[in-house]
């Protein structure tokens, strides 16, 4: 078999089955790996045990999949159209949740996508040995993109591209077909520095590493106890990730929108107040959180995570009632949280103090600058 055409063929099919773009590369991460020892020795992985737990097994995708050969990269957009960042980070008793989440939950979406374009490499008269993986098994997806000419790491530690920003997932599909591997992509961020500026919480330690302790991200999804009581107030109205390193990146300012029905925004996460949102009971948070990546952090981390919010909102009684109604029959995690809230909002009940940092006032007005129409 022609191994060159079908290398070109399978970047056809991933193209007519929604992929944005498709390049192959070979297994080999051994650069990676003193990187990824030294993040895991400074325990910037905080409670996510299995980045540990794997070790070096994310730099050996070999290891995951015996006789792999190589890893066909894809990557598909999830900009949503009319996502109103500006508007939802200014107004501070609003949600705000990472606009990937808004959506069905993506790893549904693209490992049935890989899997379809496996069968097609299978219908084509090969035996193929493959799995696919989309942020679900420890793979570094990132470098391994990179090295199929996808983008380039950027400082923030998310892919870029240069036509495409970093509003994407990346997917994965290890195969076991000696294909013609593509030339790794050679951007980079030259001198800026916007993301680590502008990350709410300083989590962007150094150019290319994250503490991810200091994360919203990991704070609002991966942390199963308390939020930390220094790092709440940095929160904002964040209830669920955080999209400012990426808000503020100037790669994104022409980044495409997402054609993928399954990736706009579902009707029922538009204009959320926290109040509202608090007044859920656990089998509204299910129904409404049904086919969407949200649900993963469950019904307590939800409450916490809207506690810290409303903590973080300006002086009202509404939310003082709201917060004071769902105290008694919440977890003893939560209720730490609401006292928390509580305290704040007497706080500003006597010093009208304003919510709003000036580091998401600066966000909101680079977003208003600088987001693709529609966006």
């Amino acid at each position: 078999m022609d191994l060159n055409a079908l290398a070109a063929d399978i970047k056809t099919w991933a193209k007519a089955l929604g992929f944005s773009d498709c390049g192959i590369t070979d297994t080999d991460l051994s650069l990676e790996e003193p990187r990824l020892k030294a993040w895991l020795a400074k325990n910037y992985h905080g409670e996510m045990d299995y980045m540990a737990r794997h070790g070096m097994v994310r730099a050996r995708p070999q290891e995951l999949l015996p006789g792999t050969l190589r890893v066909i990269s894809v990557r598909m957009d999830y900009l949503p159209r009319n996502a109103a960042f500006a508007t939802n980070l200014k107004d501070p008793q609003q949600a705000y949740i990472s606009r990937y989440a808004l959506g069905r939950d993506y790893h549904k979406v693209i490992r049935k996508k890989l899997k379809q374009l496996a069968e097609r490499i299978e219908s084509s008269g090969l035996r193929l040995g493959y799995r696919p993986f989309v942020d679900s098994a420890p793979v570094l997806e990132r470098p391994l993109a990179q090295k199929a000419g996808l983008g380039w790491v950027g400082k923030h530690s998310l892919l870029l591209n240069e036509q495409a920003g970093s509003w994407f997932f990346l997917g994965e599909l290890l195969v076991d077909i000696p294909l013609p591997i593509d030339a790794p992509h050679s951007g980079d961020c030259g001198s800026c520095v916007a993301c680590i500026t502008s990350c709410p919480t300083g989590a962007i330690v150094s150019p290319y590493v994250v503490d991810g302790r200091r994360c919203i991200s990991y704070l609002t999804i991966e942390l199963k106890g308390a939020i930390p009581t220094e790092l709440r107030p940095l929160l904002g109205n964040r209830i669920y990730g955080c999209d400012d390193c990426q808000l503020v990146c100037p790669e994104n300012r022409q980044a495409p929108l997402s054609l993928e029905a399954d990736f706009q925004i579902r009707n029922h996460w538009r204009d959320q107040s926290l109040v509202a949102l608090l007044g859920w009971d656990e089998a509204t948070f299910l129904q409404r959180t049904e086919g969407s990546p949200i649900r993963r952090i469950g019904y307590q981390r939800w409450q916490r995570n809207l506690a810290v919010a409303l903590g973080n909102a300006p002086y009202s009684t509404a939310i003082v009632q709201a917060l004071q109604q769902a105290r008694p029959e919440a977890s003893e995690l939560v209720q730490e949280h609401i006292d928390w809230a509580l305290q704040q909002q007497k706080k500003k009940q006597w010093l009208h103090a304003s919510l709003l940092p000036r580091k998401t006032e600066r966000l909101v007005r680079i977003i208003e600058k600088g987001l693709p129409r529609d966006a």
